[in-house]
């Protein structure tokens, strides 16, 4: 269905179905024996990783293991040393300006920060993408704004700005945005860092919520254990750069993937790491 004439005709009460869905298990981006550096300095070494639609997938590892360069590579913010990085059966590499801006429609990146235009309203800041991609009009923006700021509980708060919300409500404003083109494909930076407890459950929750009600596939890099509990369907564990286990959740807690369980002890202990 063509995205235009969807929100043209939507009633912006309910939820929108994914416009386009295939079977789950469905490879929707991979890194192929990827290596990442930053001058002479190797990040990651011989990265191969598939992300399947319809996961939860965490990505996660100590401070320094290369969790947020994977996820820049993903996105199209870096190129590779070696190896590649396909998006929806595309090589980044291969793809001119063009075809990356209508790969990056079909992504969206909640930032750990937010990144959200600190003097411009919730619907300015979730308007922009699709003032950027679409032919929509204005009166069409409008309402698709109102349906994604209510799919995130916010729907209220369109007219505030940023520096008057909480970090979470921020949080959730910022995928809001992420969510303006229906994405496919939801990269999340550290969803929870800096939100108490009940605050990260809720964002886990909403999440989780909408994956079942879009269809999306998520990509969480994150440090919270109880996060990674409640949303991983598959986790990826970077050590030093290198991809030490990637699998089902409940294979991390095998006593022979060491690396891996001494991360989710430590967690424990801890509360994050």
């Amino acid at each position: 269905m063509n995205l235009i004439f969807y929100y043209e005709n939507m009633d912006v009460s309910l939820s929108p179905t994914a416009l386009t869905r295939q079977a789950d298990g469905e490879v929707l981006a991979r890194a192929r024996n990827l290596t990442a550096r930053y001058g002479k300095h190797t990040v990651l070494s011989d990265i191969s990783l598939d992300i399947r639609r319809g996961e939860v997938l965490t990505i996660l590892g100590g401070s320094g293991c290369g969790k947020t360069t994977l996820l820049k590579h993903f996105i199209g913010l870096m190129t590779p040393a070696e190896g590649s990085i396909e998006i929806f059966g595309r090589d980044w590499g291969t793809l001119d300006e063009a075809e990356r801006e209508v790969i990056r429609a079909r992504i969206g990146v909640l930032f750990q920060n937010g990144a959200l235009l600190g003097s411009k309203t919730l619907a300015v800041n979730v308007a922009v993408p699709l003032e950027m991609h679409t032919n929509l009009s204005d009166d069409v923006i409008a309402r698709v704004v109102r349906l994604k700021l209510h799919q995130v509980g916010l729907e209220q708060a369109a007219g505030n700005l940023p520096s008057e919300l909480s970090g979470g409500m921020r949080k959730r404003a910022g995928l809001a945005r992420a969510l303006a083109l229906d994405p496919q494909l939801l990269f999340c930076d550290e969803p929870s860092a800096g939100l108490d407890p009940p605050t990260s459950h809720a964002l886990d929750d909403l999440l989780l919520r909408l994956r079942g009600q879009l269809g999306l596939t998520i990509v969480v890099i994150t440090h919270e254990i109880a996060s990674i509990k409640r949303i991983a369907d598959k986790i990826a564990f970077l050590d030093k750069g290198r991809l030490a286990f990637h699998g089902a959740l409940q294979q991390a807690f095998d006593e022979n993937i060491q690396p891996v369980v001494r991360f989710f002890k430590e967690g424990e202990i801890n509360g994050s790491v």
